[in-house]
C-alpha cells in the first residue's frame, strides 16, 4: 500500500508545473523579500514569536506572496485554508470561519488566505470583519493593487500591511539554479546554456519567480528531442518558446498610474530616452494612444507653457493624428510628440498662475469688475459709467494702453511670473516694458 501511495505521490509531483513543485517550504528557502523575512525582520520576528496578527501583503505577481502565507502556516502548525476572491463568495467564508471556530475551542489556529482580495466587493470583505476583529481566524490578504484604494477601511485598519517587491536577477537566478539542481525532472536532465540565454530568461521574467520558472520548463520542454539527449537552450529557442513577454501592467491597477507617472516625469524632467522607454511600456501593454495623447497635451501646458507655446500645438496636433492612424503607425507620432516635449524648454508659470489666482479667489472672495472694464449695452449702462473710461489699446502707440485691468485692490497682484527659460525670457522682458510691477523686483 506505502508503494502505490509513493508511486501516485510522485505522479502527482510530476504532473504539477514547475513553479509549484518549487515552492519553498520553510522560511530559510524563501529568496527575496529581506526587508521582511530577513533575520530580525519584522515578519520573521513574528513568526518566531507566535505574534501574528492579520495582515495583507502587497505586490506584483509571482514575488512570493502566497507561498509567505503557506511558510507562517506551516512554521506556526496552523490549519490553513486558502481561497480566491474570483471564486468565493460569502457562503464559502461563512463555511470556513464555522471551521475556523472550531478549531479556536480546540485551541489551535486558523489562518485564511484570501488570494487576490482586492476582488471581493464590500459584502464579502465585511463578512470577515468580526472574526477577524475578535481573533477566530488570522487573515493574511494578497493584492497586487494598493490596498489603501480596493481594500474596505474597516477591514484594513484590522490588518498590517506588507508590501512586497519585485525580485532583482539575482534572485530570479537562484530560483532557476535551484530547480535545475533540485527539481526531481530537470535535475535528470543535461541542460546547456548557451551564452546570454540564461541572462535572457532572467530579463524576460520581469521579477516574477513563477513566470521565469514557468517559462524554464517551457523552453526545456520545447527544446528537449529525448530524454537521453542533452537539452541545448540559447537566445533563439527561448524566443521561439515564449514568443512574446506578457508585460505587466493593469489598464485600471496601480502599475497603470505607476508607468503613466513615470513617463510624465520623464517628459516634464527632459530626459527623452527615458520618456520612449515608458512609452514603449505603455504601448507594449495595450494602453489607450489616445489616453497617452491626451496627458501629453496636459503636460504641454503645465510643464512647457510658453517657453515653448509651440508644444500645444504639437500636443494637440498628436492627439488629432493618433485619432486618425490608430496603431501601429500612432506610435511614430506619439515618440515624436513625447521627445520634443521632453527636449522643449520647461515653465510652469502658466500653471503657478491659475492657481494662484484660484486660491486667491476661494479665500478672498470675488470682487467687482471695474466699471471701465464693462460692457455697456444698454444706454442705462452708459449712463452708470459703464465702459466710460476704458482705454482701447489699439489706439495707443505699440498697441498698449496703462490702465488697470484687476479689481480694485489687486491692481499690484502679480499671478503669472515668466521664467528664463525659452521664449518666456522675451515674455518677460515686454512685462518689464509695459507694467511697472515687473520692474519693481525680480518676475522669475
Amino acid at each position: 500500500m506505502d508503494l502505490f501511495e509513493d508511486q501516485a505521490r510522485e505522479n502527482r509531483q510530476r504532473a504539477a508545473p514547475l513553479a509549484d513543485r518549487m515552492r519553498p517550504r520553510k522560511l530559510s528557502d524563501l529568496v527575496g523579500q529581506e526587508h521582511l523575512v530577513g533575520e530580525g525582520k519584522v515578519v520573521s520576528r513574528a513568526i518566531a514569536r507566535d505574534e501574528l496578527m492579520s495582515m495583507i501583503f502587497w505586490g506584483p505577481p509571482g514575488v512570493g506572496k502566497t507561498t509567505l502565507a503557506k511558510i507562517i502556516a506551516a512554521e506556526t502548525s496552523s490549519d490553513f485554508f486558502e481561497m480566491s476572491a474570483v471564486t468565493a463568495g460569502v457562503a464559502d467564508i461563512r463555511k470556513t470561519l464555522e471551521k475556523a471556530r472550531v478549531n479556536l475551542r480546540l485551541g489551535k489556529r486558523t489562518i485564511l488566505f484570501i488570494d487576490e482580495i482586492h476582488r471581493f466587493n464590500k459584502a464579502q470583505q465585511d463578512a470577515l470583519l468580526h472574526s477577524v476583529e475578535d481573533g477566530t481566524v488570522l487573515l493574511i490578504g494578497a493584492t497586487t493593487e494598493n490596498p489603501s484604494f480596493e481594500v474596505n477601511s474597516p477591514l484594513l485598519s484590522r490588518c498590517r500591511v506588507y508590501k512586497l517587491n519585485s525580485l532583482a536577477s539575482e534572485h530570479i537566478s537562484a530560483v532557476l539554479q535551484r530547480a535545475l539542481k533540485q527539481d526531481p525532472i530537470l535535475s535528470r536532465l543535461q541542460i546547456d546554456f548557451a551564452e546570454g540565454s540564461l541572462d535572457l530568461l532572467l530579463n524576460l521574467s520581469g521579477g516574477d519567480a513563477r513566470s521565469a520558472l514557468n517559462a524554464l520548463e517551457l523552453v526545456v520542454h520545447t527544446s528537449q528531442s529525448s530524454e537521453s539527449e542533452a537539452v541545448k537552450i540559447n537566445r533563439e529557442t527561448i524566443k521561439e518558446a515564449l514568443q512574446a513577454r506578457t508585460t505587466l501592467y493593469d489598464k485600471k491597477g496601480e502599475n497603470h498610474y505607476d508607468v503613466i507617472s513615470a513617463f510624465i516625469k520623464s517628459v516634464r524632467g527632459s530626459d527623452p530616452n527615458a520618456a520612449v522607454y515608458w512609452l514603449a511600456r505603455m504601448l507594449e501593454a495595450g494602453e489607450d494612444p489616445k489616453f497617452i495623447a491626451r496627458r501629453l497635451i496636459i503636460l504641454s501646458s503645465e510643464d512647457i507653457g510658453n517657453a515653448d507655446p509651440q508644444a500645444l500645438v504639437v500636443a494637440t496636433s498628436a492627439f488629432t493624428a493618433v485619432t486618425y492612424v490608430g496603431l501601429p503607425e500612432g506610435r511614430l507620432i506619439l515618440a515624436q510628440t513625447a521627445t520634443y516635449l521632453a527636449c522643449a524648454p520647461k515653465s510652469n508659470a502658466a500653471y503657478l498662475a491659475i492657481d494662484a489666482a484660484q486660491a486667491e479667489i476661494r479665500s478672498e472672495g470675488e470682487r467687482p469688475v471695474p466699471l471701465h472694464l464693462r460692457n455697456a449695452p444698454t444706454k442705462l449702462m452708459r449712463d452708470e459709467g459703464y465702459g466710460r473710461e476704458y482705454a482701447y489699446p489699439h489706439d495707443s502707440e505699440g498697441s498698449f494702453a496703462t490702465q488697470d485691468y484687476l479689481p480694485q485692490g489687486l491692481e499690484e497682484r502679480i499671478y503669472y511670473r515668466p521664467t528664463e527659460n525659452g521664449q518666456e525670457k522675451e515674455i518677460g522682458k515686454r512685462l518689464q516694458a509695459w507694467w511697472s510691477k515687473y520692474r519693481s523686483g525680480k518676475v522669475s
